[in-house]
């Protein structure tokens, strides 16, 4: 019989350790005299975790096993079996088949949160790019209809674009258990695509696979991996969810072509881009009518159009009513089609209430579209409802938290609640992460403006000319000059004055140029001359200018307040007051 030494359990003769605590075992019954003293001492100071304990007759000094002197021949000791001989084979054997049965339950375990990666373009060819960035997008769109699935957006997983970046690092980073790495090719109409789905916390392969297909299988392609990703994440989806990850918006492959084409010019965000992006969707509707996603893509193309260039609101902001209209028409539950026209109705109609209706429903159909709850964040903002206003941006967050829109709006709402100085942290983080973005900057500039900060808040206005407007250098020393001699004002009028002489360089060249007027107000506003800043107010509500929006809570705005035009603008608006 022997027993264990720490836990007193009796086992049999052919036992080596306890299986309780893993002592080793030793001759003789529990239920020996209480005077009974053990021949060996078990050492485990000495011992790594996962070791065999030694044993001998010992004292210790310190952390040093000592054998006392008079101990005789300790191979012949009474207490010593030839058995013991084999307990550093059956250690090896118990350890080497927990480490095998660690991995294995390890691997077996179901995936919680995943990051698509942008899959890399293997083509050398940069007009195959579309394709890599497409198939990436869509499967981060099919696989966040999963219910209890953490997928990272799109915006955070292609701020790792180009970078080498290791699964494990990404998962530490993000916060995901797995990563899916993908590699595409083209030649002709053939498409090869290589799948990696990876454990970030071992960096072990849970699966692989390579497709080669031919392009006008695409669509069938990417639903097809969609269900197979779903099914090695060790996932339980029930008909319905399975139904909704491999659904497909279009049978047509190249209607689905030409409108990964349109959204990867989308996502570039500028005045050329636009127009591509806007004849790509146009021609994917044209493959197919019934396409609901393409019709949301051309919405969401011509309600940011006004915010890039020379496009009246007013012209192009009624179209993409109509076309995010057409997408709910043809599907009612698409949330990309509500979330675009709860933004529409925000920055086009000022219909805040009906926005937070759309934007809502889009949440609802989709619960892991942050953008939705960007645009709503920022209707609760122009509501100066300052505590949903960061609920929701945080949300968003979450879900994307590499977003540079997400995180600069998140700074404007820590702002809208007064908390300058956690404001000023959050835009230069932004920054950080987006050195070439003008949006932060100028809001950046605003805080420190508002702070009266001058020096501080002319320097990140500089930065945001150069990056936004390409003014010349010129113009920019003309303006860093006016602050050095006159201060801040004059640094102010010196803008108003540079982008009046655009203006009218612009009318000579197209008498029926559109002249943004939002910016010029406030402007204004900053120099203390109302009546200048409100006839350009008026001008930017007659052009239906989406940053109207902004009305109550843009900062230079608030000196405005009082007056009563100001208090006429914002009924004429729609706002509440």
């Amino acid at each position: 019989m022997k027993r264990c030494p720490e836990c007193g359990r009796e086992y049999d003769n052919t036992m080596m350790f306890c299986l309780d605590d893993g002592a080793e075992l030793l001759y003789g019954p529990a239920s020996a005299s209480g005077s009974y003293e053990p021949a060996t001492a078990i050492l485990h100071s000495t011992a790594a975790p996962g070791e065999a304990p030694t044993q001998a007759q010992i004292q210790m000094t310190d952390q040093t096993a000592v054998l006392p002197t008079g101990t005789g021949d300790i191979g012949t000791s009474k207490s010593f079996d030839k058995r013991l001989l084999l307990a550093p084979v059956a250690l090896a054997v118990i350890v080497l088949g927990g480490f095998f049965g660690y991995r294995y339950v390890t691997q077996a375990k179901q995936i919680n949160s995943i990051a698509v990666m942008p899959f890399v373009n293997e083509s050398g060819n940069a007009d195959v790019e579309y394709l890599s960035d497409g198939m990436t997008e869509t499967l981060i769109s099919s696989l966040s209809n999963i219910p209890n699935l953490s997928v990272k957006a799109r915006s955070t997983v292609f701020y790792y674009k180009g970078k080498e970046t290791s699964p494990k690092k990404i998962g530490e980073e993000l916060k995901v258990q797995a990563v899916l790495l993908g590699r595409v090719s083209q030649r002709g109409d053939d498409l090869k695509l290589s799948l990696e789905l990876v454990n970030t916390e071992t960096q072990d392969v849970i699966w692989s696979e390579q497709y080669n297909r031919k392009q006008s299988d695409l669509v069938s392609l990417q639903s097809e991996i969609a269900k197979t990703v779903s099914d090695k994440l060790r996932l339980k989806l029930t008909a319905t969810d399975q139904e909704r990850v491999s659904k497909t918006n279009t049978t047509s492959s190249e209607a689905q072509q030409l409108y990964l084409k349109g959204r990867f010019h989308w996502n570039k965000r500028n005045t050329d881009d636009f127009q591509k992006a806007r004849e790509y969707f146009q021609q994917a509707i044209a493959a197919d009518p019934n396409y609901a996603l393409a019709h949301t893509g051309l919405a969401d193309t011509l309600a940011l159009m006004p915010y890039y260039g020379a496009f009246r609101p007013n012209e192009y902001m009624p179209l993409a009513k109509q076309a995010a209209q057409k997408a709910l028409e043809i599907d009612p539950n698409l949330a990309e089609a509500h979330a675009s026209l709860g933004q529409i109705l925000t920055n086009y109609d000022y219909d805040l209430k009906g926005a937070e209706r759309e934007l809502k429903r889009a949440i609802e159909l989709d619960p892991k579209y942050p953008s939705a709850y960007q645009w709503l964040s920022e209707v609760y903002h122009y509501l100066g409802n300052g505590d949903q206003t960061l609920s929701e941006i945080n949300k968003a967050l979450e879900l994307d938290p590499l977003s540079l829109i997400i995180n600069n709006q998140k700074g404007r709402a820590i702002d809208f609640g007064g908390k300058r100085d956690e404001a000023i942290v959050q835009f230069k983080k932004t920054i950080e992460l987006f050195p070439d973005a003008a949006s932060p900057r100028n809001n950046l500039a605003d805080v420190y403006e508002a702070k009266g900060m001058y020096p501080e808040a002319v320097e990140q206005r500089l930065i945001q000319v150069k990056l936004l407007f390409g003014v010349s250098p010129e113009n920019i020393k003309d303006l860093q000059l006016a602050f050095e001699k006159d201060g801040y004002k004059s640094f102010v009028q010196k803008q108003i004055d540079i982008q009046l002489d655009r203006q009218r360089s612009s009318l000579e060249k197209d008498k029926n140029a559109y002249l943004p007027a939002f910016r010029i107000a406030v402007d204004y506003a900053r120099l203390g001359d109302k009546d200048k800043a409100f006839e350009y107010l008026n001008k930017a509500y007659d052009q239906r200018e989406p940053q109207i929006a902004e009305l109550k809570i843009r900062l230079p705005l608030s000196s405005l307040r009082d007056d009563p035009r100001y208090k006429e603008l914002v009924r004429k608006v729609g706002f509440p007051e």
